[in-house]
């Protein structure tokens, strides 16, 4: 694959993977849910087994690759940052045991507006009135979608908003530890410390690993995760985030379609209406953002 890529427009490639490493998240979601909800596998176990099986395969890569990656003079920070990431882990695999995968997905699509209103109250970054109102939008958007006022709502629904408010902090982090921290010790530290995060959470409901076909369902979601981050982290490496932009909103469509075809879940016309918003506020936001840089 890297060949292929070396003889490849970077844009061309950036934009390739990450569209891919969209399919591959869409598939894990699919497998994850089907082990929570159909298989009744206990949402901490997934979790668990899914990272430590995709850290086993990325992290001693990583260390071959960029020996220097382990040092760091920022542990507290990185030990913050993991905390944030496996709450949202922990919420985002317990939300797809209950709800349909379109509906998480699109509301997990509200994470980039949570991170500008905790910039702005953590941070004390200042917001203009367009990405307010980018972040209004987008959360009129995660409200249709919602849909607390119908008979259909649950609040297992609430968990992806909660996941996707953690992993807006966990960027939120990651945003500011790029300043003395490398992408490659950023990516070790969260793997390697999310392991025992997650095995400490999962120990209630036990570390058993099934041999069957559950098991095998662990093992493919941890090793499409692997692929999924590499394919992410080497689209960001080659390509421009604004660029990439419209290809990661493919993940809806992807997710939609897997969710369709294997639980038969039919997505009522207010998703398209809510994410059409939600995608819309985001663009929003990353040209404000863009221009920041700019200027």
């Amino acid at each position: 694959m890297t060949r292929i890529f070396a003889t490849t427009r970077p844009a061309t490639a950036g934009a390739f993977l990450m569209i891919f490493a969209g399919l591959l998240f869409a598939l894990v979601n699919t497998i994850v849910q089907w082990g929570t909800m159909k298989m009744g596998l206990p949402p901490t176990r997934v979790a668990f087994w899914q990272y430590l099986i995709a850290t086993l395969w990325l992290v001693p890569w990583m260390i071959f690759k960029t020996p220097d990656a382990l040092r760091t003079k920022a542990l507290p920070k990185h030990l913050m940052r993991v905390g944030c990431a496996v709450i949202g882990v922990q919420l985002w695999v317990t939300g797809l045991a209950h709800v349909p995968i379109w509906q998480a997905i699109a509301l997990i699509m509200l994470s980039p507006f949570f991170v500008t209103v905790l910039a702005s109250l953590w941070l004390g970054e200042q917001v203009s009135a367009h990405r307010w109102g980018a972040v209004v939008i987008g959360f009129i958007g995660g409200m249709i979608i919602l849909a607390p006022w119908s008979d259909a709502f649950t609040p297992h629904a609430l968990y992806p908003v909660g996941a996707a408010i953690f992993w807006g902090l966990t960027s939120l982090m990651t945003k500011q530890m790029t300043a003395t921290e490398s992408p490659a010790t950023l990516t070790l530290y969260l793997l390697m410390l999310l392991t025992p995060i997650n095995a400490g959470l999962a120990l209630d409901a036990g570390l058993g690993f099934e041999g069957n076909k559950a098991g095998l369902l662990l093992v493919g979601a941890g090793l499409l995760t692997a692929i999924a981050q590499y394919a992410l982290a080497r689209a960001y490496s080659i390509a421009d985030a604004a660029y990439l932009q419209p290809f990661d909103h493919l993940k809806l469509p992807f997710n939609v379609g897997l969710g369709l075809v294997v639980f038969g879940y039919a997505p009522p016309g207010s998703l398209w209406l809510g994410a059409a918003l939600i995608v819309g506020a985001s663009f929003a936001l990353l040209r404000q953002e863009a221009r920041l840089q700019t200027a």
